[in-house]
């Protein structure tokens, strides 16, 4: 944390760069990239020190680069004249050797100066698989694995994302973490951070993780111990400091209207996930998917005004050179303003080579005028609907009340209309889920092929059939639910896929993808672990762990391995973390950190699930049309539902 100038490892690592595969993601130099003095405050109105983030989303820079929430942050701190921000993503395996062989610390792409000298390392995760790159990365910069082996010349690790609800595994690794939105919050810790410096550092760093710890909203793990019985059963997760609070809230951003952000997004030199531009229209979800953690947490629904989309979606495009433009959200046409927002930028956008796109789509909100919309243009991709599970009597224990005759008339109106693609979504090993709920997704996928061929007269008909595995989230009312286990995930998959394939009339009509289970149960582990679970994550990592989210480097067997070496003597194992029913009365370990959902609320609402997979009807609906449901968020974290109408129209302007 010297205020020092940094000197770039450039002139280092430019002669090794031919030797790696894809070394364009390691140079930096992207469009709207910023970069700034390494004492950058000094010429701020008040002369006060410098805050240095590093971000990093834990994974290769094609994936990484993209995600909205690194890029809103670097976006949001650099705005600040005091603040330094810069970005890091995972190193391939063969640029970790080279690194490791050189010398070379984990370094920024911006102005590749060492990870290790900034104040803050903030990480965001939206998938526990990012864990071991974590590892990776801190290893690399120089920085102690283990948060209490840090000293002031260490910077402090940060973790966020929706992963971090749970940061219970990752306990030892960070020294703090944040629920929910991050805009606000990163400002108030870089405010802390350059109060507690400009003072000239008192009491260290545990002086300064007490004031992070003090505001509620930011969770130290180091202030908290976490206590056992004999059996091994979690007991409490209970302060050890005096000021820490017993429970850590999480933070809601209202208003997003005031926060169009990213107005600067990034252009990857390299091919990325995503070359698109995305706008997302608003924030939260109220459908009320028992499965969805994202649904869930990110609540109230918070949209976007149609003013601000038609001129977020102008800006980025005109920053970018973009083409597309995808319109986000966990589930977008159900944005009050819809329509108008589809009309508005088709009309806008004419003429132009500008596509628009909407993400997975519910079925009960689809509406053939809307996808006209978004493919005025000419361009008209597959459409995609998630109805989630294979059966009626599943998606009632979801919460998705879809019909298979929703689905037929939905398609049938798709494919009278010129689409010739539709992809299904669903997944296998919901609570109750038996053989026969996975195959009636042949028999689902069989009658969107004839309905399709019957209405459009054409025998090109495509259902792409993609399945994966349900892996318990905390958080949710499924909270508690047992995971299947892999084996009888795998053999329930193959029998819809040999079910599928046997029917030769639409067998080659139908695509098939989905995931093994085996990588199902470890994210099930790392979703719902404890603090023990953080030696099996430092034991994979140590036995060569890394990108375990992509299944050519995942290895079942070194996870396995590792949990049993580090669970031996504990009263628990791999299965106990996953594929074990929770009661109501256990202590989970994220029950100190607040969603704002309330624990009774979800156990009712798992019991409703299983009374649904008894055959009773019992629907919760969306409360943003009905009476309130009493989930508890708007009364504990202190906010409200933000939808329109507005009443605005969004305008068509000449395109330049």
């Amino acid at each position: 944390m010297s205020a020092a100038s940094v000197e770039s490892v450039f002139p280092r690592l430019e002669p090794h760069l031919l030797s790696v595969s894809k070394p364009i993601q390691y140079v930096g130099g992207e469009l709207n990239m910023v970069t700034k003095d390494w004492d950058c405050a000094a010429a701020s109105e008040d002369g006060g020190p410098t805050v240095r983030w590093a971000l990093m989303y834990p994974d290769a820079y094609e994936v990484g680069l993209p995600n909205q929430g690194v890029q809103i942050l670097y976006e949001v701190l650099n705005e600040r004249d005091w603040i330094l921000a810069e970005r890091t993503y995972a190193v391939w395996p063969d640029m970790e050797k080279v690194l490791r062989e050189q010398g070379i610390p984990q370094f920024t792409v911006d102005s590749h100066r060492p990870v290790g000298a900034f104040d803050l390392f903030g990480i965001s995760f939206s998938t526990e698989l990012g864990y071991t790159n974590l590892l990776t990365a801190l290893d690399l910069a120089g920085i102690p694995l283990h948060a209490v082996d840090r000293d002031e010349t260490h910077p402090v690790v940060v973790a966020g994302g929706h992963a971090a609800f749970n940061p219970e595994p990752i306990a030892d690794f960070v020294d703090a973490a944040v629920l929910g939105d991050g805009e606000e919050v990163v400002l108030k810790i870089s405010e802390v951070v350059r109060e507690w410096k400009g003072e000239g550092s008192p009491g260290g760093r545990i002086e300064l993780l007490r004031r992070l710890a003090v505001s509620g909203t930011v969770y130290v793990p180091r202030f908290y111990d976490a206590e056992y019985d004999a059996d091994g059963m979690l007991v409490a997760v209970v302060p050890n400091h005096a000021e820490a609070p017993v429970r850590v809230r999480k933070h809601t951003l209202m208003d997003l209207d005031q926060w169009p952000y990213p107005r600067n997004p990034l252009v990857p030199l390299a091919e990325t996930v995503h070359e698109r531009f995305s706008v997302e229209i608003f924030r939260g979800c109220t459908r009320g998917c028992r499965f969805c953690q994202a649904g869930m947490i990110t609540r109230p629904v918070r949209e976007r005004s149609i003013e601000t989309i038609g001129a977020m979606v102008d800006n980025g495009i005109k920053k970018t050179g973009f083409e597309e433009v995808g319109l986000l959200s966990l589930s977008s046409a159900d944005h009050t303003e819809i329509g108008d927002v589809a009309s508005g930028l088709a009309d806008r956008y004419e003429g132009s080579n500008v596509s628009l796109s909407l993400p997975s789509t519910r079925v009960d909100a689809f509406n053939i005028t809307l996808a006209n919309e978004f493919s005025r243009n000419g361009r008209r991709s597959g459409l995609t609907f998630a109805p989630e599970g294979g059966s009626e009597r599943m998606r009632k224990v979801i919460n998705k009340m879809v019909s298979e005759d929703d689905l037929i008339r939905t398609v049938a109106t798709a494919y009278s209309h010129g689409w010739r693609q539709v992809k299904l979504y669903f997944m296998c090993g919901l609570p109750t889920e038996t053989d026969e709920d996975v195959l009636q997704i042949a028999d689902l996928a069989k009658r969107v092929i004839a309905t399709g061929r019957e209405v459009s007269g054409r025998n090109d008909i495509r259902c792409t059939v993609s399945i994966g595995g349900f892996v318990p989230k905390p958080h949710t009312p499924f909270q508690w639910a047992s995971q299947l286990d892999p084996t009888t995930t795998d053999e329930r998959l193959r029998k819809l896929r040999d079910t599928v394939r046997e029917d030769k009339r639409y067998g080659r009509a139908i695509g098939f993808r989905y995931h093994d289970g085996q990588p199902g149960q470890i994210e099930g582990l790392l979703s719902r672990g404890d603090r023990r679970v953080g030696r099996i994550i430092e034991q994979v990592w140590r036995d060569g762990g890394r990108f375990d989210g992509w299944s050519e480097h995942f290895s079942y067997e070194r996870w396995a391995a590792a949990a049993e070496t580090a669970l031996a003597g504990t009263g628990v194992d791999l299965d106990w973390f996953t594929t074990r029913e929770r009661g109501y009365d256990e202590v989970l370990p994220w029950d100190h950190l607040d969603s704002g959902l309330d624990k009774d609320w979800l156990w009712a609402d798992w019991e409703d699930a299983l009374a649904a997979a008894d055959g009773q009807d019992i629907e919760v609906e969306d409360c943003r049309w009905t009476p309130c449901y009493d989930c508890g968020v708007c009364p504990e974290m202190g906010t409200e539902i933000q939808i329109g109408p507005t009443g605005q129209k969004l305008l068509p302007l000449s395109v330049v």
